[in-house]
């Protein structure tokens, strides 16, 4: 898979190349988030809203979080095609396949 990045004053301007080749041009607002930051933002809120309860097993939380739509996205982009999936996430086919049943999305 191919990723190129262009920044331009206005905006930026990312060109995708899909395991299948078809090419897919997305135009970002500049002023969007990373997902850093939308992560840093996230976790201030939710650290700020315990008001000293006592918590456990964040890290998992998160991870839980965050990996369900990261599958759900690469799925999509994909066409549900678990292999090229698989390559786009940089896993095993049975990694994937694992995680997939996890979530329920299999």
């Amino acid at each position: 898979m191919s990723i190129n990045m262009i920044e331009q004053p206005q905006h930026i301007s990312a060109s995708v190349l899909p395991v299948d080749q078809t090419p897919v041009q997305e135009h970002i607002p500049a002023q969007a988030q990373t997902l850093r930051d939308s992560v840093a933002k996230a976790m201030a809120h939710y650290f700020d809203q315990l008001e000293g309860e006592n918590v456990s097993n964040v890290y998992d939380f998160v991870l839980a979080e965050i990996e369900a739509p990261l599958l759900e996205a690469t799925m999509k982009f994909t066409r549900e095609n678990q292999t090229n999936a698989s390559k786009v996430l940089g896993l095993n086919r049975g990694t994937l396949r694992k995680k997939l049943k996890q979530y329920d999305l299999l």
